[in-house]
């Protein structure tokens, strides 16, 4: 595996009557954390999304390399099954889907997931104690009827079992109570713990990076990337906000970029 996990280089990208983000270069590498941050309507979303392979948005320019290989115009099955895992900031209802069925079908399409179906039983029952989920959800249909911090941590359960090489992260703290946010943020250590992923958290709160060592940090303004340092950058970011980097954006003329 190259170092180079995740590169995507001079990547432009919209939905078909507005562009959104520009000339987006990002790297990392594999196993390293990396943060994305900006006001609302940035365009941090989007660039998760795109790096996805979600149909709703176009690349106009631009590439997307994933361990080695160019997935730029592939779909989202093709990124899925090469590693890549977005989990959504606000996950949708799959009614008529019970959420068993859901997962045992998904890691029957990656090869080396494959187990029986009583190893696949204890497995799901392992991680659910580990997140604090009542095993009954296992039955329920996928999303429907959960509330925010449930349908949260059916995310962490789907991350810890597929184990992938990239975990994208959208505000998975995002309207979270403390329980509920501690049980994600120990999803997340024990995903890094496991298999040494990497990881791209989109977020506001800070708190849920406590526990993790950050490797470079990235603002977005208006679909462009203004910034990027070391840690200590989310610790500017908490005591003057965004305010300089969005003074940089408009001193600099760039384009107005909306997700």
């Amino acid at each position: 595996m190259s170092d180079q996990l995740l590169c995507v280089e001079g990547l432009s990208a919209g939905t078909e009557d507005k562009p959104i983000l520009h000339n987006i270069n990002l790297t990392v590498g594999a196993g390293e954390t990396h943060v994305l941050m900006g006001p609302n309507g940035a365009g941090k979303s989007t660039l998760g999304h795109v790096i996805m392979g979600d149909p709703v948005y176009k690349v106009t320019s631009g590439t997307i390399t994933f361990d080695g290989a160019d997935l730029t115009h592939e779909g989202p099955d093709k990124r899925s099954l090469a590693g890549i895992f977005l989990s959504y900031q606000a996950p949708v209802e799959v009614p008529g889907v019970p959420l068993y069925s859901f997962l045992r079908t998904i890691t029957q399409k990656r090869p080396e997931l494959r187990m029986t179906a009583r190893q696949f039983r204890k497995r799901v029952g392992q991680i659910a104690d580990q997140l604090d989920m009542d095993q009954s959800f296992l039955t329920r249909e996928l999303n429907v009827g959960f509330s925010g911090g449930e349908k949260k941590k059916i995310e962490m359960l789907q991350l810890l079992l597929l184990q992938p090489k990239l975990a994208i992260l959208d505000e998975t703290d995002s309207g979270l109570d403390v329980d509920a946010l501690t049980v994600v943020s120990r999803g997340i250590e024990a995903y890094r713990q496991a298999c040494d992923g990497a990881l791209l958290m989109i977020t506001h709160n800070t708190r849920i990076l406590e526990k993790l060592t950050v490797d470079r940090t990235h603002v977005m303004v208006k679909g462009n990337l203004v910034a990027d340092g070391p840690a200590s950058l989310i610790d500017d970011i908490d005591a003057h906000g965004f305010e300089q980097f969005e003074r940089k954006a408009e001193a600099e003329g760039l384009t107005r970029g909306d997700a």
